[in-house]
């Protein structure tokens, strides 16, 4: 399965004014990776469908923030 956060690595100039950023991330929707849309899709509740953004919750994505460190690599050693 595709992820939903990809990764590319900027162009950085020999003048560039500021400190570069190795690697950019961004997110990409749901819907590229579902090709059509089957019959029969679950649907959420009216107020869970205003709450997400979308009635399919297969067409739902959180977009995490990508700079956030997550609970489980906090207590890992970086070597």
């Amino acid at each position: 399965m595709s992820t939903y956060r990809k990764y590319y690595r900027p162009f950085i100039g020999p003048f560039d004014p500021c400190s570069p950023i190795q690697w950019k991330s961004y997110e990409t929707p749901p819907q590229l990776y579902l090709g059509f849309q089957p019959y029969n899709l679950p649907q959420n509740s009216p107020k869970e469908a205003l709450r997400t953004g979308t009635l399919w919750p297969a067409l739902f994505a959180p977009y995490p923030d990508p700079y956030k460190v997550s609970t489980s690599e906090e207590g890992e050693e970086q070597n």
